[in-house]
């Protein structure tokens, strides 16, 4: 018997229903917003990841699948879909006609890391991305937008981080800072961070090694050196967030783990998943456009964890779950043929409707609805057929009524659509 790959999962029908709710209510929110979807492949050429998130990254250096093709390329599964984004902006020059461009993208990422709670390998992402605009305000927006999404789903012992990361201008100096603190405290560091902190000490900060985080608690703060522009930019964002009246909490550690971020960082984190607590973030990426290839674009976005989310929101599955509106108890073979003509006919008329293909008794029959968890059922046996009128049942409230036989489509959508039309 085969089984699945470690770190990879099945999403059941159980489940499913939820995840199409929580993809319906982002992508109302993201199209309301003014984004468009685009859908990019799941394969990249591998140095679109390795120039974009950067080669010191635990991402480039540790879990990308990558192999190489019959052709002798070197090709990877996407670990993350901003950089896929990016090169599409640029390859199909979708900044031509206009610079500014709001696209969003639904789908699978892959990172071969360790299998636990909260981490998959093959995992999904919802992800926003605005080109085209400095403007801090389209920072915030981008959060307001983040936050609204979570507001929809009612989600509690939710926080929101944010911090700068300054530009080139400022960052090199907090990188000089950064390192002479490092640098009489090497023996309190695992190897890989001993190795970083030369080639990109800001690394440091997304070390999960307990005896690390220890050691760089009184690390010095990238806040303290912005240079103006980019304090000025903090301000305004910070500024617009308190007109909006989300909560946030500066973080200074907050680094995001990829080399393209410039300026406003941010995360949105939940309590209730323990170690593993980051739902979602994002940040600010102005020179990425250009380092891979494009025009001098600003970019700025967001990357939602949906099996994370699925975890919140795992208690209430089973109300997102589709349920027939109606069941059709046929009873004998000619009644059987009739039932199978209307249940096609009602679904046409998108009502959800089953039927009993085993010429069941009636027992069984109205014992199979309840387990579907059906609405209605009509009642049609050959006493039914023989009189012109079928039985219609309210499986709720046991109210039963006779349906003429001349229009039975007609008259069951009539009566069952108005009250099922919002219903699962």
């Amino acid at each position: 018997m085969f089984k699945l790959v470690r770190g990879f999962k099945d999403i059941l029908p159980a489940d499913t229903a939820l995840w199409q709710h929580v993809e319906g209510i982002v992508r109302e929110l993201l199209e309301d917003f003014g984004f468009s979807e685009l859908r990019i492949p799941i394969l990249e050429q591998t140095e679109l990841f390795a120039r974009s998130i950067g080669a010191s990254t635990d991402i480039v250096e540790k879990e990308m699948y990558t192999f190489t093709d019959r052709g002798g390329a070197s090709l990877t599964l996407r670990p993350e879909a901003t950089a896929s984004v990016v090169r599409s902006y640029i390859e199909h020059q979708l900044y031509a006609k206009d610079p500014v461009r709001k696209l969003y993208t639904i789908g699978p990422m892959f990172r071969r890391e360790r299998p636990q709670k909260g981490r998959y390998r093959q995992f999904y992402q919802i992800n926003a991305e605005v080109f085209g605009l400095h403007d801090p305000r389209v920072d915030a927006e981008l959060i307001l937008l983040l936050m609204t999404f979570i507001d929809r789903l009612e989600l509690s012992g939710i926080m929101l981080h944010i911090n700068s990361l300054g530009c080139p201008e400022c960052r090199p100096r907090f990188k000089d800072a950064l390192k002479s603190f490092l640098a009489g405290r090497s023996e309190q560091f695992c190897s890989d961070c001993l190795r970083r902190r030369h080639e990109n000490p800001l690394r440091i900060f997304d070390c999960k090694v307990p005896a690390c985080k220890e050691a760089t608690m009184e690390a010095p703060s990238i806040l303290d050196d912005l240079c103006e522009a980019c304090r000025a930019h903090f301000e305004n964002v910070k500024r617009s967030l308190d007109g909006f009246e989300i909560p946030y909490q500066i973080n200074h550690r907050l680094v995001r783990g990829l080399d393209y971020y410039t300026r406003t960082t941010f995360e949105v984190l939940a309590d209730a998943l323990g170690a593993q607590d980051a739902v979602a973030g994002g940040g600010r990426y102005d020179g990425l456009v250009k380092a891979l290839g494009g025009p001098d674009q600003p970019g700025v976005g967001f990357a939602i964890g949906v099996d994370r989310l699925m975890e919140l929101l795992a208690g209430r599955a089973q109300s997102f779950q589709k349920r027939p509106h109606l069941y059709i108890a046929a009873l004998g073979p000619n009644t059987q043929e009739r039932a199978f003509e209307w249940v096609q006919d009602l679904r046409k008329n998108k009502v959800r409707t089953e039927m009993d293909f085993q010429d069941r008794s009636l027992k069984s029959q109205m014992r199979r609805a309840n387990k579907l968890g059906a609405g209605y059922a009509l009642i049609v046996g050959e006493r039914e057929l023989d009189e012109g009128a079928a039985v219609l049942r309210n499986m709720t409230t046991k109210e039963e009524e006779g349906i003429p036989l001349d229009d039975l489509v007609g008259l069951v959508v009539k009566k069952i659509k108005p009250s099922t039309a919002g219903s699962r």
